[in-house]
């Protein structure tokens, strides 16, 4: 994952009494409080993957419910990433992230508490919502402690590097989890690590606050535009595409994405700027963020399924399964910028898409007695296409636009990805439910080949539109 951060500028007001010194060597305290809550709010994507049949086992939901039981965190997780750096600025790195760590650990006892399908997907939301505020606060606060370009970046690199081990630790602790404690574990495992962070961030200097408007019509418009486009794909494929409820969701997504559209073009300091959308190498690098997320976490979400509904797996064995995989995404997330350097940017992101589209159609034969050596072979591309396009994808992205434009640009990046991938479970859950809300293999099929025909599409448009270096 690349990220950018903007650089602050000098003597500012604090949360609370005079201005915090620039010349800051580093803080331990920050950089780790930085790290827990990266790694934390990546780790409860994967894991709860692994927990879904033992939730829909508990609370009596369907596809539908589990779907939603994903889709819920990562819509919100990728609506309020718009301006959830605005509100950084805003309220402060410490305080902004103080917020954040202490709603998602609230939220997280919540789920842990849910007595059925629904309120565990309210307290779904409440996740997102926190997760959202968690990121770029903990970037922030790095930046703050970091003066030093040189140690800041091994920071960074830390806080990177932490996010990745998140995604193979992930699944195996929710399946560890899941099978000696229960799936409501996974929840609870993250109220000791909040008051952990909460405790470091009392040991942390105080931060910065700067102005910063707060779009909150074009954010709100957002919010109900992404939700209404997951509903309606999810209902659709079990109510049918022309069920009412269906249909009003759609044109409730429809209207949001109008007045998304009017707010964002009235407001005097939008959180998404229509200009950039314009700009050619953004809109490219936008719609194959958005591809490969789609493809790498419908990819996972089906797979969690398919070891423990169609294979039989314990909830243990399928988490392990998942090891080979996130040890390429780790790999390949730390030669991805080396080789772009060598070959160029553009050449990185288009052979990463096609690697990546190859991945989904080489699993196409996938059946209930393939040999588990070749499905972790079939596996590999999966973890070689996304972490080789994305870093320099990224990079490619924030030099494509103005140095004060950086920070909304990687934003919106990171956020057109987590809607890549919430909508991929959504299409992914529509069509694994076959005849009685039971896995379908056809229904797999069908989304693997619909992944790979988009991630061939945005692969011709990143050769065809992006630069050469």
């Amino acid at each position: 994952m690349s990220v950018t951060l903007k650089p602050v500028p000098g003597p500012v007001r604090t949360e609370a009494g005079p201005s915090v010194a620039s010349r800051r060597s580093g803080s331990p305290a920050a950089l780790l409080a930085s790290l827990l809550g990266f790694t934390v709010i990546t780790i409860d994507v994967t894991a709860v993957n692994i927990a879904l049949p033992d939730i829909r086992a508990s609370l009596h939901g369907g596809m539908a419910g589990l779907q939603w039981v994903v889709d819920a965190y990562t819509l919100m997780f990728a609506a309020l990433m718009l301006s959830a750096g605005a509100l950084a600025d805003r309220a402060g790195a410490r305080r902004a992230y103080a917020w954040g760590v202490g709603l998602f650990t609230a939220a997280s006892l919540a789920c842990a508490l849910a007595p059925g399908i629904g309120s565990l997907i309210a307290a779904r939301v409440a996740q997102g919502g926190a997760a959202a505020i968690v990121m770029p606060a903990s970037l922030a606060l790095i930046r703050q402690a970091y003066d030093d370009p040189r140690r800041r970046a091994r920071a960074i690199a830390l806080w990177t590097v932490g996010g990745s081990a998140a995604v193979a630790v992930g699944p195996v602790l929710g399946g560890i989890l899941t099978e000696t404690a229960g799936w409501r574990a996974v929840f609870l495992l993250n109220l000791p690590v909040g008051a952990v962070i909460l405790a470091l961030l009392a040991r942390t200097a105080r931060s910065p606050r700067r102005p910063a408007p707060l779009d909150l019509v074009g954010q709100a418009s957002a919010v109900l535009t992404l939700a209404g486009l997951a509903f309606a794909v999810i209902e659709g494929g079990h109510l049918g595409w022309t069920h009412p409820s269906v249909l009003a969701a759609a044109a409730v997504a429809a209207g949001s994405a109008y007045a998304f559209h009017t707010a964002e073009k009235r407001h005097r300091a939008p959180m998404v700027p229509l200009g950039l959308l314009r700009q050619r190498q953004v809109s490219v690098a936008l719609a194959v963020g958005f591809a490969v997320n789609a493809g790498f976490y419908g990819v996972t979400f089906l797979l969690g399924l398919y070891y423990q509904q169609l294979r039989g797996m314990s909830g243990v064995t399928a988490g392990l399964m998942f090891v080979p995989l996130a040890a390429f995404v780790t790999g390949t997330n730390l030669v991805s910028p080396r080789l772009a350097e060598r070959v160029g940017r553009r050449r990185v992101v288009v052979i990463g898409q096609a690697v990546l589209a190859v991945a989904m159609f080489a699993l196409l034969p996938l059946a209930a007695h393939t040999p588990l050596w070749l499905v972790l072979v079939l596996l590999v591309p999966s973890g070689i296409g996304g972490a080789l396009a994305v870093p320099a994808l990224t990079a490619q992205l924030i030099d494509s636009v103005p140095g004060e434009r950086a920070g909304t640009a990687s934003g919106l990046l990171n956020s057109l990805r987590q809607t890549g991938g919430a909508l991929s479970v959504a299409l992914f859950g529509a069509l694994l439910a076959g005849a009685g809300d039971t896995f379908s293999l056809p229904g797999m099929r069908v989304g693997l080949l619909v992944a790979g025909l988009t991630l061939c599409a945005t692969t011709a448009l990143a050769a065809w539109l992006l630069p050469r270096d």
